[in-house]
């Protein structure tokens, strides 16, 4: 009788097995997001054991209860024929501000079978119209202290009285806010409400504070700091950028079991005055006097009784937007590694890490002691603490203790790059172990891994993660411990692909591409979005390409055509201000950085300076820039501006040939950068690439196998020698270990990408220090080819967003195994070789709902098992051919094991 009980079982685990299930319900590329105020699309993903799973059909239900959600009340898409499971829009009713609603799917495969529905999800509207706001804006209602500027504090108390069902914070400020209801801290993100152009967009935050509300008495207390609002910004000093006085915004909706609602906004009631932050700026740090701190002041039972009332600020007060990316929050923590004291006499701990945050201590000591923490990303030669490289920044911050046992600090306003600090003014013991980092960013979920045997290359991609960990902070910076920190255009577009690997950065710069078109000029592009220096500061190539370049990498990365409508008309702008600039297509005047910070030579008498012409680096990128227009068009169907500007491209790049190539091909600048910018961008007509391929090889060569590229030339470098057949040359300089190259800094203990391929020199001592951060992450390009290179992890055009994969890894016999994973929108990608004596092991696997092309590495299908079975016996695996080197398949979901006989 057991047998026969156990045979059901045992079907329906197989059942089980074989089913699809759905998995990672995202709304608008969020988990369960709040303050949505767009038209909400859907994605998902299918999770199957099995090979070559495709889906054929969905169907998404959506109500305003979970409860209602099986009748899917509000709205039923019905099944819909159709592999899409990314970005799929709502289409139901009309949604109100504020509510919240569930949603369901489930999917058909290509079996016809369908899946159990997925676990509930939700998303909760943001408040969509002006008149949804009835708080208004409040300033402190006394007289401020214009040198130290603390931060003032804001409070309002309020009673309920019956059973509270929910309630939602609406949050935002002119300067930094963090929020408290009840003396607990309203959500887990700082650095509120983020950095965009404040002028023309300021984005609110929207919190689920329900159990932080109680029923009875309740206190909302709100403490704001100068931030990027007021501050000092930008690297001429200047302060009150955007404006001179700090505000605050807060609406707190409760709706109560009984279906009645109440709101609480900031007005005339509230009460305001100055606490234990004295003092507080991005650049220079915090200082903290806890003898001035009001205890409780953020609580109920506090009497409010000597605080001062508030101003009613009635103009001057931006347009209103949810937040689109994800906040800035904690992330991983650091204890020292060492504690020393330097050769000059610092009291010096080392963290390890070169990080972007700050350090949290505890400590004991008397009302009125002091301790002061100074930080440094390096040490000097001699072992001492450096600063010089920070510039008038002082990273500084000072804890002023009250005496009262065991005490903690912590920052509020500001953040900190470095690896080292430095202890002065504290009298007591200093123990290692009451210190310790936090590093803080932008809470991008990592998609990326890289591996291979190699350490240092581990190590570099190490480095190009945490240079963009530390740098992606609500918008990209250029780095994040001297006086600018800015989001500078060009370090953005250089690295932005390679960022889509390490992390999911869909949103944050769906985000900040919005400030970009919102800061452009006429057309042009400002140097740093948000700008922060001024009209005349825009229109460089290279930088303001931003505008194109950016766009259309998020589109093949993540395949949402939305990102290109919304940017369609930026950068058609910013193509329109260079022709407008161009006499005969050929734009040759007004400002460029050019290659910025190529291999130069302090006394160079023979040339060796590797100086690119900054008018033919504009002429590139000018026709680079077109083509993305075009096919941007293409992809929305605009067929009149694909037209229009195949013509333009047409005669941009006849310009280029015209003025910049000689007959047989060579630039007017014999540098890697305008051999490669030329081939990437085919610029020269085909006829003439192969030499000029042949050409940048050589010069590579009479480099000592180094290269000399800056900001513009390096990301496309390597991808030139590898599409010309030159894997061998762009492996050695990526294996390169001596200046100037990738590795030289590992060797040098980098743990994070400098901005200058030898901010430390040879012989330990350092580069102008004007001009010299140890956590800038443009030259970290070089992740991209790794991916998609020697990887071999791509998306094909047709299919962006991973729906199409191409793996095309290239070997080399340096390396005997890389390996790669890529979280894409579908699941994941992975693409791994290793190589022995005997065999090539290629480990493929692809995330169902998707195909991929794959290209292994033989010169013969006789040479290749799968799963340890002959190629040709496979039944999942089609072999479309054979082509150098490689043996073309196209296989459908699944993981694949390949072994190569040599």
């Amino acid at each position: 009788m057991k047998k026969f009980l156990l045979l059901p079982l045992f079907l329906l685990a197989s059942f089980a097995w074989a089913q699809v299930s759905v998995k990672n319900p995202l709304t608008e590329n969020q988990k369960n997001p709040l303050g949505v105020d767009v038209t909400p699309r859907f994605s998902w993903q299918l999770l199957s054991e099995k090979r070559n799973v495709m889906q054929t059909a969905y169907e998404i239900r959506v109500s305003d209860t979970q409860a209602a959600l099986s009748k899917g009340n509000v709205w039923s898409s019905g099944k819909i024929n159709s592999d899409q499971s990314q970005y799929v829009e709502y289409k139901g009713a009309p949604l109100q501000s504020g509510k919240k609603y569930f949603w369901q799917v489930r999917v058909w495969d290509n079996n016809s079978k369908p899946s159990a529905w997925s676990e509930p999800s939700f998303w909760q509207m943001g408040l969509l119209n002006a008149a949804d706001w009835k708080a208004k804006w409040i300033q402190q209602g006394f007289a401020e202290d214009t040198v130290n500027r603390p931060s003032p504090y804001f409070r309002k108390t309020f009673s309920t009285s019956k059973k509270i069902a929910s309630a939602t914070a609406f949050i935002t400020s002119l300067g930094l806010y963090e929020a408290f209801i009840n003396g607990k801290r309203v959500g887990d993100a700082y650095l509120t409400p983020g950095w965009t152009s404040y002028n023309k967009r300021l984005q609110y935050q929207m919190v689920d504070v329900t159990n932080l509300v109680a029923t009875g008495n309740n206190a909302i207390g709100v403490v704001l700091g100068s931030g990027w609002y007021r501050g000092n910004i930008g690297f001429s000093g200047q302060k009150n950028f955007y404006g001179k006085e700090l505000a605050l915004l807060v609406q707190l909706e409760i709706q109560y079991a009984d279906g009645t609602k109440e709101t609480i906004v900031t007005d005339e009631s509230w009460k305001s005055s100055t606490g234990s932050i004295v003092s507080s700026e991005i650049y220079h740090g915090e200082t903290i006097d806890a003898r001035k701190e009001k205890t409780g002041w953020n609580t109920s039972s506090f009497n409010d009784a000597s605080w001062q009332g508030v101003k009613i600020k009635t103009s001057g007060t931006p347009p209103l937007i949810a937040t689109y990316n994800e906040p800035i929050r904690k992330k991983e923590t650091f204890k020292p590694i060492k504690s020393f004291v330097t050769p000059k006499g610092e009291k010096v701990l080392d963290f390890g890490q070169n990080l972007v945050g700050w350090v949290q201590v505890k400590l004991s000591g008397n009302a009125g002691d002091k301790i002061t923490l100074y930080h440094a990303e390096v040490l000097d030669k001699e072992g001492n603490f450096y600063t010089e490289n920070l510039r008038p920044a002082k990273q500084k911050n000072e804890y002023i203790l009250k005496g009262n046992g065991e005490e903690f600090f912590e920052p509020h306003f500001t953040f900190q790059g470095f690896r080292y600090i430095r202890i002065e003014d504290y009298k007591g013991e200093i123990k290692p172990e009451n210190f310790t980092a936090v590093a803080l960013y932008s809470d991008m979920q990592r998609t990326g891994t890289f591996t291979s045997s190699h350490p240092l290359i581990n190590q570099l991609q190490h480095n190009i993660q945490w240079g963009q960990r530390g740098n992606f902070l609500d918008v990209p910076t250029d780095c994040p411990q001297r006086d600018e920190r800015l989001g500078w255009t060009g370090d953005a577009q250089a690295f932005a692909r390679t960022a889509t690997f390490n992390f999911d950065v869909h949103n944050f710069f769906t985000k900040w591409l919005k400030d970009v078109e919102a800061d452009q000029i006429d057309g042009s592009v400002p140097f740093v979005v948000p700008n922060v220096l001024g009209k005349g500061a825009a229109g460089s190539a290279g930088w303001a390409d931003a505008a194109t370049i950016i766009p259309w990498n998020m589109y093949l990365a993540y395949g949402d055509k939305r990102i290109l409508e919304n940017q369609f008309n930026s950068m058609k702008a910013w193509v329109g201000y260079m022709e407008r600039n161009s006499a005969g297509y050929l734009w040759n005047k007004g400002f460029h950085f050019g290659d910025w910070l190529y291999y130069q030579l302090s006394n160079d008498p023979d040339g060796r300076s590797a100086v690119t012409d900054k008018y033919l680096i504009a002429q590139c990128f000018f026709a680079h820039s077109t083509e993305l227009v075009i096919k941007t068009a293409k992809v929305l169907g605009k067929q009149d501006d694909v037209e229009k500007y195949t013509a333009l491209l047409k005669n941009v790049k006849d310009a280029f040939i015209k003025e910049y190539v000689t007959a047989n091909g060579r630039p007017v600048s014999s540098t890697q950068t305008a051999y490669v910018l030329a081939l990437n961008f085919d610029m020269l007509p085909e006829n003439l690439r192969t030499y000029a391929a042949e050409k940048l090889v050589e010069n590579i060569k009479n480099y000592g196998n180094h290269l000399t590229t800056g900001f513009l030339g390096t990301p496309y470098l390597c991808h030139v020698l590898s599409r010309f057949g030159y894997d061998d040359v762009a492996y050695t300089l990526l294996l390169q270990e001596t200046y100037p190259s990738w590795l030289y800094p590992v060797k040098m203990g980098a743990t994070t990408i400098w901005e200058r391929w030898d901010g430390i020199k040879p012989d330990g001592t350092f580069q102008t220090a004007g001009m010299n951060s140890f956590n800038h992450y443009a030259y970290g390009a070089i992740g991209d080819w790794m991916y998609r290179v020697a990887t071999g992890i791509d998306t094909d055009e047709a299919a962006p967003g991973y729906k199409a994969i191409v793996i095309k890894p290239h070997l080399d016999n340096r390396l005997t195994l890389a390996s790669s994973e890529y979280k894409t929108g579908y699941g994941v990608v992975k693409s791994a070789w290793k190589t022995t004596d005997q065999n090539i092991v290629f480990d493929v696997e692809v995330p169902a709902n998707t195909k991929a092309t794959v290209y292994v590495p033989s010169a013969s299908a006789n040479s290749i098992t799968e799963s340890g079975k002959p190629l040709a016996s496979v039944k999942d695996i089609s072999v479309k051919g054979e082509e150098p080197g490689y043996v073309k398949v196209e296989v459908g979901s699944g993981k694949y094991s390949f072994v190569v006989k040599k």
